[in-house]
């Protein structure tokens, strides 16, 4: 877990005020600004990416196995999807995802079953083992991220969720950027 999480009280300055100011004092040229906000995210991403493949590691799955099987769990009982809805929940090439179906069910944590509605078809299930190694994988997580976020208020993690959101939602839909306006 992240050490500092114990400590309540804000720090006075962190590894990015650091980068910020390195870069004023040698490109005073440059409006570095977007660096405080964006460079903490991508630091955030990389302790978070520490804590969920830590999670994730202590029930034997890598992430992308935890992903495919989350797909699965939230879609509620039979707990099944579509390799094609699998491709789309996970962000995949059909190739690499007929890959990671193959492996989880080499490893018992998922099924292939025909599709009732397409003769043709597949349809992925969750087994009760995979959705056991889910449900603790995804504890455990919880437990981290809430332990990530034990800094910030309930107000202050609803007003970052939804300044987050507000960034991302755009990008998530494909919309392209706005143009900035002239400084």
């Amino acid at each position: 877990m992240i050490a500092v999480m114990g400590d309540t009280t804000a720090p006075d300055s962190d590894e990015v005020d650091d980068l910020v100011a390195g870069w004023r004092s040698e490109r005073p040229d440059l409006d570095v600004e977007p660096l405080q906000v964006l460079s903490r995210v991508s630091r955030l991403a990389r302790h978070l990416d520490r804590e969920r493949r830590d999670a994730f590691a202590a029930h034997g799955l890598q992430v992308w196995e935890f992903d495919v099987l989350s797909a699965l769990r939230r879609q509620g009982p039979p707990y099944q999807l579509s390799p094609g809805a699998l491709l789309r929940a996970t962000l995949v090439t059909s190739g690499t995802m007929t890959n990671r179906i193959d492996r989880l069910a080499e490893s018992g944590l998922v099924s292939r079953r025909p599709d009732p509605q397409d003769r043709r078809g597949v349809l992925v299930a969750l087994t009760p083992r995979g959705a056991a190694v889910a449900d603790a994988a995804l504890a455990d997580l919880m437990l981290a991220e809430r332990e990530l976020l034990g800094q910030l208020d309930r107000a202050e993690r609803t007003e970052l969720a939804m300044l987050l959101r507000r960034l991302l939602a755009p990008l998530d839909a494909g919309h392209p950027r706005e143009p900035a306006p002239d400084a």
